[in-house]
């Protein structure tokens, strides 16, 4: 995957205020709560249920 995946909003405290982290590819800090961390696409799944 080229894409990047980029957070909305930060886990720990809800706040927008995110920039990229300098300790590599996917990770994030958080300017409010001042926490750094990572993404990680783990792939794709497949729908379950009723759905088709």
């Amino acid at each position: 995957m080229s894409e990047r995946a980029v957070p909305f909003h930060c886990p720990y405290c809800g706040d927008q205020d995110l920039r990229p982290h300098e300790e590599g590819h996917g990770t994030w800090e958080c300017r409010a709560c001042l926490r750094a961390f990572s993404l990680k696409m783990l792939g794709l799944i497949r729908p379950t249920g009723g759905l088709r």
